[in-house]
């Protein structure tokens, strides 16, 4: 949706980068994907069209903030997944919450599978890009919001020794920044839960070296004020890169791929067509509902 609110008179080379801008948001709409601020940005960086500096990004926030306002680039295209309205959901009738459940109906396809299996990411900003991945594959997923807080992960440890009563392996698969205090995470999750007496292995599958190398992420200078950071710079030198700069795509394909080597195939389809079919159940439940309160007021 594109809605003007403020007039403009923007040179050639803000059009071009607003039309960029445009361009990035529809190659990942098209791929399922809403983008942040942040993340459009290092798509720019990545695309060589700005350097990876403070300036351009606050550049680049300008521009975008105002051709929204100028009705150049839809307000429905940028996301803010730290900052959202909550309420009470409302339905017009019974049949359609049913019609709803039925849509959301889920069985826990990982009861009768060996493993069970977390999804942990440093950043709430990116939670939106994992929960699309992580829903299809049945799958908890949790945002760290950095260091996790000891309450946290106190309760992480009482779901994971449950699991590990049922007789299940459990693993945490971690995603963060690759600089002094990101890296640190995966091993203080690690540990902590090791304190609080579970078995867990927490797997980090991203910000790795090899991903740096690969993809190439734009660096960033690490922290020198991190207590952390004279061991990091010994083991990877003074650049750090975050997570953000990796696509989209590249996430939910690194996640799908490391969770699917932990499940069954055959016992996840199996509770796939049982779930299927309580599925369709409730869909028909929910378009015969007219009948059944007809026939219920016929009675009365």
């Amino acid at each position: 949706m594109k809605e003007q609110f403020e007039v403009f008179k923007f040179r050639q080379g803000t059009l071009k980068t607003i039309a960029q801008a445009n361009d990035i948001i529809k190659e990942y709409s098209l791929k399922g994907f809403s983008l942040t601020l942040r993340q459009i940005y290092y798509q720019f960086v990545s695309r060589d069209f700005i350097p990876n500096t403070e300036k351009s990004y606050k550049n680049i926030g300008s521009i975008i903030n105002n051709g929204r306002l100028a009705g150049l680039i839809d307000w429905q295209s940028i996301i803010d997944r730290t900052r959202n309205l909550r309420g009470n959901t409302h339905w017009n009738s019974p049949g359609e919450i049913i019609e709803s459940a039925a849509g959301s109906f889920k069985m826990d396809k990982w009861e009768n599978q060996d493993n069970y299996i977390e999804v942990w990411i440093e950043k709430d900003a990116l939670i939106g890009v994992i929960s699309q991945v992580c829903s299809n594959l049945d799958i908890n997923y949790f945002s760290c919001r950095g260091y996790v807080s000891q309450s946290e992960m106190w309760r992480a440890s009482k779901r994971i020794k449950v699991n590990e009563s049922n007789g299940k392996a459990c693993y945490i698969i971690h995603l963060g920044d690759h600089d002094p205090s990101g890296i640190d995470m995966t091993r203080d999750i690690q540990d902590r839960l090791r304190l609080f007496g579970t078995e867990i292995d927490v797997k980090r599958i991203a910000l790795n070296m090899k991903q740096v190398e690969k993809y190439k992420p734009p660096p960033n200078p690490a922290k020198i004020s991190d207590s952390r950071f004279i061991n990091y710079m010994n083991k990877y030198g003074s650049e750090s890169w975050e997570l953000d700069a990796l696509s989209p795509e590249v996430i939910s394909k690194l996640i799908e791929k490391n969770i699917k080597i932990f499940r069954d195939v055959t016992r996840w389809e199996l509770a796939a067509d049982i779930e299927r079919g309580y599925r369709d159940t409730l869909v028909d439940l929910a378009e015969n509902w007219r009948d059944y309160t007809d026939k219920k007021n016929d009675d009365e």
